[in-house]
């Protein structure tokens, strides 16, 4: 017999088609989890209290419902609450990537999109609209539209291999270039294009943030150290009252111009900070090995 309900992790998978769900589920697989592609909607109280005469590897379980199960899509807010409401503890994470991004996968594999009888272009736009509702009642939107399957793995085992327990507050900072878009699934934004620019120090210019000179030309800067005073303030207070409110996920987004030295400095700062208060935190530097980088 295993432990309680409220001990039982499941992980519903879903998002638009060809945003790689199948490679998000092969990699919880990797991780122990005990994983269902497109299992039927009337099953799937049924399937969880089977957890009460199995071993402990139900204990993680990973679940892909997506518009393939259509009564999964009408019903997903009735069908969540009432396995909530039986003390299981539940978290939907919704894959999503552009609209040409997923033509170009379909174009690439060939494989005939779930909403048969359209041409991609319209069934991409049918399913986004019907996926609307499900994507506001998710708990964390990934974005694989610049991920590779690698990173995408990559990506997954950093959210859920090291969570010690299902109250964790999982922290992940973004470094990103707003001349490539905002990252679709932060939670909070900040534009530290204000601070000194190391693109115009030659010796500076084609190093990153990462580096400790670009870091302290950065960072040392009185209008950044006040700027950073204020941000350590600010992550103190919020991060508790997220933690009251229930949030398993935050993703804090640094944005600069071109994503290679401001934002990467001072996300490497957020951090370092949040590291040293004993926070559980994973960082990326999405724009960072952008060719022909610019101010």
């Amino acid at each position: 017999m295993v432990s309680d309900k409220k001990h039982v992790q499941l992980v519903v998978l879903t998002g638009m088609s060809g945003s790689g769900k199948s490679t998000a589920l092969n990699a919880f697989e990797d991780m122990g989890f005990y994983c269902v592609d497109n299992l039927p909607v009337p099953l799937v109280p049924e399937f969880l209290r089977l957890h009460e005469s199995v071993t402990d590897s139900m204990l993680r379980i990973a679940i892909v419902m997506d518009v393939r199960a259509r009564d999964f899509i009408d019903r997903h807010a009735e069908i969540l609450t009432s396995v909530k409401d039986e003390g299981f503890h539940v978290e939907v994470i919704f894959l999503d990537a552009r609209d040409d991004v997923l033509v170009q996968r379909y174009s690439q594999t060939r494989r005939r999109h779930p909403l048969r009888n359209r041409d991609i272009v319209s069934a991409i736009s049918e399913e986004r609209n019907m996926m609307l509702e499900l994507k506001e009642y998710a708990d964390r939107i990934l974005d694989t539209s610049t991920m590779n399957v690698h990173q995408l793995r990559q990506a997954i085992i950093n959210l859920f291999s090291s969570r010690e327990s299902l109250s964790q507050l999982f922290i992940h900072i973004v470094s990103f270039g707003f001349k490539y878009g905002i990252p679709a699934d932060a939670n909070m934004v900040f534009d530290v294009r204000f601070l000194p620019n190391p693109y115009f120090v030659p010796e500076l210019k084609n190093m990153s943030g990462c580096d400790r000179e670009v870091g302290e030309y950065v960072l040392e800067n009185p209008v950044a150290t006040s700027f950073l005073e204020h941000l350590r303030d600010m992550i103190k207070f919020l991060l508790p009252c997220y933690r009251r409110e229930g949030k398993a996920y935050f993703v804090f987004a640094i944005g600069c111009t071109g994503g290679r030295h401001r934002s990467v400095a001072v996300a490497e700062w957020m951090k370092r900070f949040m590291t040293e208060e004993g926070e559980e935190v994973t960082i990326t530097h999405r724009d960072i090995k952008r060719e022909g980088m610019q101010i």
